[in-house]
């Protein structure tokens, strides 16, 4: 038992149990002011219905049920309730419809990160109720490892350019197998820039090859057809909806970034407010790698493995273009090769990139191409503005 000596209490300057104190301040403070009563939700989601628990501000559990995930149904669970409700529901493939569900009942819902909650991901017991009701002892303690919860219409956006992305992977496996036809029938290629463009086209379809195999070139040609006009739809679709964008022609003034790459990074940025720091956006876009420090060593490892995986994506695809077309990228780019390789090189040119968009967003200006100059080993490396 600890004990200390309480000059507040009210046997003043005399020796009692800290718990005892503790209990005659918090009896105290509740009769002096009343807490307002408060319900914590924790919703265990799954694709066709979601496990709730709910709890009163003590932590006692005062109702829970399986739900079916429609709004009607959260509506009549929550309905019960007259005091203020908040909820908690993890990140996961079908958060987005039950945050709205639970927005629009007036629920107060927060996202929370599902690598973080170790509490649950390290339980040696696990069902849908523990994990609901271990959800809701965490936002009742305010420990919820908190998710940024873009807009509707930024999910949408999203969902258009991943449905963009996702075609052109299919056309690519299309192109694949259609090349893996040719080449099984030791067909040579006909000379052309490219074998899947017009003159192309024309010259596999007088290419004689066997059957079942000319009927499966005509039907991956076909395909892949159908494929280019669904992504130029797809395109069109994204054009129309981003027309407006603030930032997105900020964007396109960076170098490597182009009319999709642009959108895309505008998207998962959303609002560059969140970022206090270029250090902060590089961190989100896993441009950055992992660092071990201890006992005065300090060792740095990997690209970050938890990151937003879209925006590193675009950013590496955009350096390998940055230092074709860009002078000053062009110049950094080669000057990490010669010690580094192009992969490192390239990697670091992302990170640039990156830490280029912080400042043209939050100044709010497009970038400017500066002539690159060779720079004394003792001046510290230039930045967007100023760099050398």
């Amino acid at each position: 038992m600890r004990f200390c000596l309480v000059g507040s209490s009210p046997q003043r300057g005399r020796y009692c149990t800290v718990d005892r104190w503790y209990d005659e301040r918090r009896l105290r403070y509740h009769r002096e002011k009343p807490e307002a009563r408060m319900f914590y939700a924790g919703v265990d989601t799954h694709k066709k219905y979601s496990r709730i628990v709910v709890t009163d501000s003590n932590g006692a559990k005062v109702a829970q049920g399986t739900l079916p995930n429609t709004q009607d149904s959260f509506k009549e669970f929550f309905h019960q309730f007259e005091e203020p409700t908040r909820a908690v529901l993890e990140a996961g493939n079908n958060w987005g419809i039950i945050y709205d569900i639970l927005e629009d009942i007036g629920a107060a819902p927060v996202l929370a990160n599902p690598l973080k909650t170790r509490a649950i991901a390290e339980a040696k017991i696990k069902t849908d109720t523990i994990d609901a009701q271990t959800l809701a002892a965490l936002l009742r303690a305010d420990l919820i490892p908190k998710v940024h919860v873009p807009s509707q219409k930024v999910r949408t956006y999203k969902n258009l350019l991943r449905q963009r992305f996702w075609l052109v992977q299919l056309r690519t496996r299309v192109k694949n197998r259609t090349h893996n036809i040719l080449d099984r029938n030791h067909v040579t290629l006909p000379q052309c820039s490219d074998l899947f463009g017009k003159a192309g086209r024309q010259l596999l379809d007088q290419i004689p090859i066997p059957e079942p195999d000319s009927r499966l070139l005509k039907a991956n040609l076909q395909l892949l057809d159908y494929i280019n006009e669904q992504i130029r739809a797809a395109e069109k679709w994204t054009k129309e909806a981003l027309e407006g964008h603030p930032g997105l022609a900020v964007l396109r003034t960076i170098p490597g970034l182009g009319k999709i790459l642009a959108a895309l990074v505008a998207v998962e940025i959303d609002d560059i407010s969140r970022f206090s720091s270029p250090e902060k956006l590089c961190a989100y876009a896993g441009l950055v790698p992992t660092t071990y420090s201890s006992g005065g060593k300090v060792r740095h490892g990997n690209l970050l493995p938890t990151c937003n995986r879209w925006l590193r994506w675009a950013y590496v695809e955009a350096a390998w273009v940055a230092q074709r077309t860009s002078p000053y990228c062009y110049a950094y780019f080669e000057r990490i090769k010669r010690r580094k390789g192009a992969n490192c090189a390239n990697t670091a040119m992302a990170r640039r990139l990156c830490e280029i968009t912080w400042h043209c967003l939050t100044e709010e200006r497009s970038y400017e191409e500066r002539t690159p100059v060779r720079r004394e080993s003792n001046q510290p490396a230039a930045f967007i503005g100023s760099w050398s």
